[in-house]
């Protein structure tokens, strides 16, 4: 059901890869709502095709940009401001990637340079994109951004390994432009630490699937799934929410709050 929240509005979703990626959701959902979209990832991603598929779903065009390079966002934004005829409302960055991961090494045995490539990605593309709009004066007065973190930027999780590390710095550049961005054009900029989701890139995290499985156990309300977060995002990019900004905002069913559940006493004491 459409509730038309955000009917009229404009924004930039970065990282849909395939469909069960929160991208992806987020994307629908908005255009159920009633939003105009522009869709971007890497070429790399590009190239894999998927994401033509939602561009039809969605009539939206796609923009490729790699976010690590200020040349490509200046043209993303300009050519996203060029097809809505002005501004920019909300804009979505859920994107991460570590090599250190996908490569199997661990936390203590991290290759800086691979470390650097991590942060970059995953972290410091939250200040380019905003910074991008910032020269640009992309976005409209009460925009809202919105990126995508994990509970691991304030708890041990071993094998998330220096995404840890990137998760933090993600929302500490989250608060900090939102301080900024706040004084300058009202301009809210916001993380959402979502559950576990079965998406591509999650289950190439080791042992992951046994963690979604405890973390469902954990959760008094369940993991939240990629659905669940397309629906927050769009109340956080609508203008019920034009007084939240700075914030992390755990999405997790509980999960964050929850010291132990009766599920994981009884699956222990088998």
């Amino acid at each position: 059901m459409s509730y038309n929240l955000l009917k009229g509005k404009k924004g930039i979703i970065f990282g849909a890869l395939d469909e069960k990626s929160i991208a992806w959701r987020t994307a629908l959902k908005c255009h159920e709502e009633g939003a105009r979209l522009v869709l971007t990832n890497a070429p790399v991603a590009l190239r894999m095709g998927e994401i033509n598929k939602l561009a039809e779903a969605v009539n939206a065009p796609v923009i490729g940009a790699d976010v690590t390079n200020m040349d490509d966002l200046q043209k993303l934004f300009e050519g996203s401001m060029k097809h809505f005829g002005g501004g920019i409302d909300f804009i979505l960055h859920s994107v991460g990637m570590s090599i250190n991961v996908r490569k199997g090494k661990t936390y203590t045995n991290l290759d800086y340079a691979f470390g650097q490539k991590t942060m970059d990605i995953s972290a410091i593309s939250l200040h380019r994109v905003l910074r991008t709009a910032w020269d640009l004066d992309a976005l409209n007065e009460h925009g809202s951004v919105i990126a995508l973190t994990y509970i691991a930027a304030q708890r041990v999780f071993p094998d998330y390994s220096e995404m840890a590390d990137a998760k933090a710095l993600l929302e500490s550049v989250a608060r900090s432009f939102g301080y900024h961005y706040g004084k300058r054009k009202k301009v809210r900029v916001n993380t959402i630490s979502q559950s576990p989701v079965l998406t591509t890139a999650g289950s190439g995290v080791k042992g992951f699937d046994a963690f979604y499985t405890y973390a469902e156990k954990m959760s008094p309300l369940g993991n939240a799934t990629g659905d669940d977060c397309a629906n927050y995002c769009v109340s956080l990019f609508s203008d019920l929410t034009k007084m939240v900004t700075m914030q992390n905002l755990f999405h997790d069913g509980g999960f964050s709050l929850t010291g132990v559940t009766e599920e994981i006493i009884n699956q222990m004491a088998k």
